[in-house]
Protein backbone atom coordinates (compact mmCIF):
# COMPACT_ATOMS: atom_id res chain seq x y z
CA UNK A 1 0.00 0.00 0.00
CA UNK A 2 1.35 3.58 -0.84
CA UNK A 3 1.50 6.84 1.10
CA UNK A 4 -1.78 8.75 1.52
CA UNK A 5 -0.63 12.66 0.03
CA UNK A 6 -2.64 15.62 0.69
CA UNK A 7 -3.21 16.12 -3.46
CA UNK A 8 -4.69 12.74 -2.97
CA UNK A 9 -7.30 14.36 -0.70
CA UNK A 10 -7.45 17.58 -2.40
CA UNK A 11 -9.01 15.23 -5.60
CA UNK A 12 -11.30 13.35 -3.05
CA UNK A 13 -13.03 16.83 -1.41
CA UNK A 14 -12.87 18.84 -5.44
CA UNK A 15 -14.78 15.44 -6.92
CA UNK A 16 -17.16 15.32 -3.96
CA UNK A 17 -17.71 19.30 -3.89
CA UNK A 18 -18.39 19.90 -8.11
CA UNK A 19 -20.25 16.63 -7.91
CA UNK A 20 -18.43 15.63 -11.85
CA UNK A 21 -14.76 15.12 -13.13
CA UNK A 22 -15.25 18.29 -15.52
CA UNK A 23 -16.15 20.66 -12.99
CA UNK A 24 -13.35 19.74 -10.60
CA UNK A 25 -10.84 19.19 -12.93
CA UNK A 26 -11.52 23.02 -13.65
CA UNK A 27 -11.31 23.30 -9.96
CA UNK A 28 -8.23 21.82 -10.00
CA UNK A 29 -7.04 22.91 -13.52
CA UNK A 30 -6.54 19.66 -15.27
CA UNK A 31 -8.78 18.33 -18.09
CA UNK A 32 -10.44 15.27 -17.29
CA UNK A 33 -8.13 12.63 -18.88
CA UNK A 34 -5.77 14.08 -16.87
CA UNK A 35 -7.93 14.00 -13.33
CA UNK A 36 -9.25 10.49 -14.50
CA UNK A 37 -5.88 9.61 -14.75
CA UNK A 38 -5.04 10.81 -11.41
CA UNK A 39 -7.74 8.80 -10.07
CA UNK A 40 -6.72 5.85 -11.11
CA UNK A 41 -3.03 6.17 -10.17
CA UNK A 42 -4.30 7.13 -6.93
CA UNK A 43 -6.15 3.83 -6.33
CA UNK A 44 -3.01 1.95 -7.40
CA UNK A 45 -1.19 3.57 -5.73
CA UNK A 46 -3.30 3.30 -1.95
CA UNK A 47 -4.35 -0.58 -3.55
CA UNK A 48 -7.92 -0.08 -2.42
CA UNK A 49 -11.37 1.32 -4.96
CA UNK A 50 -12.53 4.69 -3.97
CA UNK A 51 -14.79 5.52 -6.46
CA UNK A 52 -17.56 3.13 -8.19
CA UNK A 53 -19.39 3.72 -11.34
CA UNK A 54 -23.02 4.31 -11.33
CA UNK A 55 -24.30 5.21 -14.92
CA UNK A 56 -22.87 8.45 -15.41
CA UNK A 57 -21.77 9.01 -12.01
CA UNK A 58 -19.20 8.76 -9.94
CA UNK A 59 -19.94 7.32 -6.32
CA UNK A 60 -17.65 6.98 -3.33
CA UNK A 61 -16.78 3.48 -1.46
CA UNK A 62 -17.24 3.25 2.16
CA UNK A 63 -13.23 3.74 1.82
CA UNK A 64 -13.71 6.58 -0.09
CA UNK A 65 -16.51 8.03 2.23
CA UNK A 66 -13.59 8.01 5.06
CA UNK A 67 -10.83 9.54 3.21
CA UNK A 68 -13.75 12.47 2.37
CA UNK A 69 -14.35 12.81 6.13
CA UNK A 70 -10.27 13.13 6.44
CA UNK A 71 -9.77 15.59 3.50
CA UNK A 72 -12.59 17.65 5.15
CA UNK A 73 -10.82 17.53 8.61
CA UNK A 74 -7.43 17.87 7.76
CA UNK A 75 -7.46 19.93 4.43
CA UNK A 76 -8.63 23.10 5.95
CA UNK A 77 -5.90 22.96 8.87
CA UNK A 78 -3.19 22.66 6.16
CA UNK A 79 -4.64 25.64 4.58
CA UNK A 80 -4.72 27.39 7.72
CA UNK A 81 -1.16 26.25 8.38
CA UNK A 82 -0.05 27.75 5.07
CA UNK A 83 -2.16 31.52 5.46
CA UNK A 84 -0.56 31.73 8.92
CA UNK A 85 3.10 31.52 7.86
CA UNK A 86 2.75 33.57 5.06
CA UNK A 87 1.27 35.87 7.81
CA UNK A 88 4.55 35.81 10.03
CA UNK A 89 6.64 35.82 6.55
CA UNK A 90 4.72 39.26 5.57
CA UNK A 91 3.81 40.53 9.28
CA UNK A 92 0.21 41.45 9.78
CA UNK A 93 -0.71 40.56 6.54
CA UNK A 94 -3.67 37.87 5.83
CA UNK A 95 -7.54 37.22 5.76
CA UNK A 96 -9.77 37.06 9.10
CA UNK A 97 -12.25 34.20 8.51
CA UNK A 98 -15.64 35.15 10.09
CA UNK A 99 -18.65 32.73 10.72
CA UNK A 100 -22.16 34.10 11.14
CA UNK A 101 -24.67 32.05 13.77
CA UNK A 102 -26.56 35.26 13.69
CA UNK A 103 -28.77 36.12 10.72
CA UNK A 104 -29.60 39.58 11.15
CA UNK A 105 -26.03 40.40 13.03
CA UNK A 106 -24.73 41.48 9.41
CA UNK A 107 -25.75 44.96 9.45
CA UNK A 108 -23.78 45.30 12.63
CA UNK A 109 -20.80 43.25 11.35
CA UNK A 110 -20.50 46.08 8.77
CA UNK A 111 -20.50 49.31 11.35
CA UNK A 112 -17.13 47.11 12.12
CA UNK A 113 -15.78 46.03 9.17
CA UNK A 114 -15.94 48.83 7.20
CA UNK A 115 -13.63 51.17 9.82
CA UNK A 116 -11.52 47.80 10.94
CA UNK A 117 -10.45 47.03 7.08
CA UNK A 118 -9.17 50.99 7.68
CA UNK A 119 -7.14 50.39 10.41
CA UNK A 120 -5.54 47.06 9.27
CA UNK A 121 -5.12 48.01 5.15
CA UNK A 122 -3.05 44.41 4.65
CA UNK A 123 -6.29 42.32 6.01
CA UNK A 124 -9.39 40.93 4.42
CA UNK A 125 -11.98 39.73 5.77
CA UNK A 126 -14.10 36.54 4.46
CA UNK A 127 -17.70 36.12 5.97
CA UNK A 128 -19.39 32.27 5.99
CA UNK A 129 -22.48 31.41 6.98
CA UNK A 130 -22.61 28.06 5.96
CA UNK A 131 -20.11 24.80 7.63
CA UNK A 132 -20.17 21.55 7.40
CA UNK A 133 -19.87 20.72 11.44
CA UNK A 134 -21.68 23.93 12.62
CA UNK A 135 -20.07 27.20 13.83
CA UNK A 136 -18.15 25.27 16.69
CA UNK A 137 -17.36 22.65 14.44
CA UNK A 138 -16.37 25.59 12.06
CA UNK A 139 -14.13 27.04 14.66
CA UNK A 140 -12.34 23.53 16.03
CA UNK A 141 -11.53 22.30 12.10
CA UNK A 142 -10.13 25.84 11.32
CA UNK A 143 -12.87 26.71 8.65
CA UNK A 144 -13.28 30.25 10.28
CA UNK A 145 -11.27 32.27 12.71
CA UNK A 146 -13.95 34.15 14.40
CA UNK A 147 -17.60 32.95 15.11
CA UNK A 148 -20.13 35.92 15.48
CA UNK A 149 -23.03 33.91 17.57
CA UNK A 150 -25.77 35.04 20.24
CA UNK A 151 -25.41 31.64 21.86
CA UNK A 152 -22.05 30.48 22.48
CA UNK A 153 -20.99 27.23 23.84
CA UNK A 154 -18.26 26.94 26.15
CA UNK A 155 -15.43 24.05 25.32
CA UNK A 156 -12.16 23.78 26.31
CA UNK A 157 -9.75 25.56 23.59
CA UNK A 158 -12.59 27.86 22.64
CA UNK A 159 -12.65 31.89 24.22
CA UNK A 160 -15.85 34.13 23.81
CA UNK A 161 -16.06 37.66 24.37
CA UNK A 162 -19.29 39.76 24.28
CA UNK A 163 -18.93 43.00 22.48
CA UNK A 164 -22.88 44.19 22.38
CA UNK A 165 -26.08 43.79 24.35
CA UNK A 166 -28.88 43.79 22.57
CA UNK A 167 -33.10 43.53 23.13
CA UNK A 168 -35.02 41.06 21.45
CA UNK A 169 -38.60 42.60 20.42
CA UNK A 170 -41.84 41.37 18.28
CA UNK A 171 -41.50 42.98 15.13
CA UNK A 172 -45.46 44.48 13.71
CA UNK A 173 -46.70 45.91 10.59
CA UNK A 174 -48.80 49.48 11.23
CA UNK A 175 -51.92 47.87 10.73
CA UNK A 176 -51.30 44.92 13.59
CA UNK A 177 -53.65 45.19 16.36
CA UNK A 178 -50.66 44.53 18.85
CA UNK A 179 -48.94 47.40 17.30
CA UNK A 180 -49.24 50.31 20.53
CA UNK A 181 -49.41 47.18 23.17
CA UNK A 182 -46.70 47.45 25.66
CA UNK A 183 -45.88 44.15 25.65
CA UNK A 184 -47.05 40.62 24.25
CA UNK A 185 -48.13 37.29 25.85
CA UNK A 186 -46.94 33.85 24.79
CA UNK A 187 -50.84 33.15 24.11
CA UNK A 188 -50.96 36.08 21.85
CA UNK A 189 -49.08 34.82 18.93
CA UNK A 190 -50.85 31.61 19.30
CA UNK A 191 -53.15 32.70 16.01
CA UNK A 192 -50.03 34.53 14.30
CA UNK A 193 -47.99 33.47 11.44
CA UNK A 194 -44.36 34.23 13.04
CA UNK A 195 -41.63 34.71 9.98
CA UNK A 196 -38.49 33.30 10.77
CA UNK A 197 -34.77 32.92 9.42
CA UNK A 198 -34.24 29.48 8.02
CA UNK A 199 -32.73 28.07 11.41
CA UNK A 200 -34.34 25.15 13.43
CA UNK A 201 -36.42 26.55 16.42
CA UNK A 202 -34.79 24.81 18.89
CA UNK A 203 -32.32 27.49 18.05
CA UNK A 204 -34.49 30.56 18.06
CA UNK A 205 -34.65 31.92 20.90
CA UNK A 206 -38.59 33.52 20.22
CA UNK A 207 -39.32 29.51 20.45
CA UNK A 208 -36.93 28.75 22.99
CA UNK A 209 -36.99 31.62 25.98
CA UNK A 210 -40.83 32.64 25.05
CA UNK A 211 -43.16 30.79 23.51
CA UNK A 212 -41.87 26.57 24.42
CA UNK A 213 -42.17 27.32 28.03
CA UNK A 214 -45.55 28.29 27.50
CA UNK A 215 -46.41 25.29 25.93
CA UNK A 216 -47.47 27.67 23.08
CA UNK A 217 -46.74 27.84 19.03
CA UNK A 218 -47.76 29.89 16.17
CA UNK A 219 -50.76 29.19 13.85
CA UNK A 220 -47.99 29.21 11.24
CA UNK A 221 -44.32 29.16 10.62
CA UNK A 222 -42.82 31.02 7.43
CA UNK A 223 -39.07 30.67 6.99
CA UNK A 224 -37.48 33.57 5.18
CA UNK A 225 -33.27 34.08 4.43
CA UNK A 226 -33.24 37.86 3.37
CA UNK A 227 -33.80 40.63 6.36
CA UNK A 228 -35.29 43.17 4.16
CA UNK A 229 -38.08 40.39 2.59
CA UNK A 230 -38.99 39.31 6.05
CA UNK A 231 -39.71 43.05 6.93
CA UNK A 232 -41.48 43.77 3.85
CA UNK A 233 -43.75 41.24 4.61
CA UNK A 234 -44.00 42.12 8.31
CA UNK A 235 -44.75 45.78 7.32
CA UNK A 236 -47.85 44.30 4.83
CA UNK A 237 -49.24 42.33 7.55
CA UNK A 238 -48.12 38.79 6.64
CA UNK A 239 -46.98 37.77 9.67
CA UNK A 240 -44.37 39.30 12.34
CA UNK A 241 -40.63 38.40 13.46
CA UNK A 242 -38.42 38.18 16.54
CA UNK A 243 -35.64 40.72 15.83
CA UNK A 244 -32.90 42.81 18.13
CA UNK A 245 -35.19 45.89 18.74
CA UNK A 246 -31.93 48.48 17.23
CA UNK A 247 -32.69 46.37 13.77
CA UNK A 248 -36.47 46.97 13.91
CA UNK A 249 -35.79 50.82 14.80
CA UNK A 250 -33.16 51.05 11.88
CA UNK A 251 -35.09 49.93 9.72
CA UNK A 252 -38.41 51.76 10.84
CA UNK A 253 -37.06 54.53 8.10
CA UNK A 254 -37.55 52.32 5.67
CA UNK A 255 -40.24 50.20 6.24
CA UNK A 256 -43.17 51.07 8.74
CA UNK A 257 -42.27 48.59 11.77
CA UNK A 258 -43.32 49.28 15.45
CA UNK A 259 -41.32 46.67 18.35
CA UNK A 260 -42.78 45.53 20.78
CA UNK A 261 -41.83 44.07 24.32
CA UNK A 262 -41.85 40.13 24.52
CA UNK A 263 -43.14 39.85 28.05
CA UNK A 264 -43.42 41.86 30.80
CA UNK A 265 -39.61 41.79 31.43
CA UNK A 266 -38.21 41.92 27.95
CA UNK A 267 -35.90 39.45 26.27
CA UNK A 268 -32.02 40.60 26.39
CA UNK A 269 -29.44 39.45 24.61
CA UNK A 270 -25.83 39.42 23.78
CA UNK A 271 -23.92 38.82 20.68
CA UNK A 272 -20.45 37.11 21.29
CA UNK A 273 -17.30 36.61 19.10
CA UNK A 274 -15.49 33.39 19.91
CA UNK A 275 -12.30 32.35 18.67
CA UNK A 276 -8.98 29.80 19.31
CA UNK A 277 -7.38 30.24 22.52
CA UNK A 278 -4.27 29.22 20.18
CA UNK A 279 -4.93 32.48 18.10
CA UNK A 280 -4.61 34.61 21.05
CA UNK A 281 -1.23 36.21 19.95
CA UNK A 282 -2.78 36.93 16.05
CA UNK A 283 -2.51 40.56 16.79
CA UNK A 284 -4.98 41.84 13.93
CA UNK A 285 -7.66 38.89 15.06
CA UNK A 286 -7.11 40.28 18.66
CA UNK A 287 -7.88 44.04 17.72
CA UNK A 288 -11.10 42.93 15.48
CA UNK A 289 -12.42 41.68 18.76
CA UNK A 290 -11.45 44.32 20.94
CA UNK A 291 -12.86 46.71 18.18
CA UNK A 292 -16.32 45.45 18.27
CA UNK A 293 -16.42 45.11 21.69
CA UNK A 294 -15.21 49.29 21.91
CA UNK A 295 -17.78 52.16 21.41
CA UNK A 296 -16.39 53.16 18.42
CA UNK A 297 -17.91 50.22 16.15
CA UNK A 298 -21.37 52.23 16.78
CA UNK A 299 -22.78 49.66 18.56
Amino acid sequence: MGILERSHLTIIREVAREGSLTAAGVRLNLTQPALSHSIRKIEQQLGVRIWRREGRSLVLTQAGEWLLFLANRLLPQFELAESRLEQFANGGRGTLRIGMECHPCYQWLLKVVSPYLERWPKVDVDVRQKFQFGGIGALFSNEIDILVTPDPLYKPGLKFTPVFDYELVLAVGPEHPLRKAKFVLPQQLADETLITYPVPSERLDIYTQFLQPAGIGPRQQKQIETTDIMLVMVTHGRGVAALPRWLVEEYATRFELYPVKLGKQGIAKQIFLGHRETDEEIQYLQDFIEFAASPHSDN
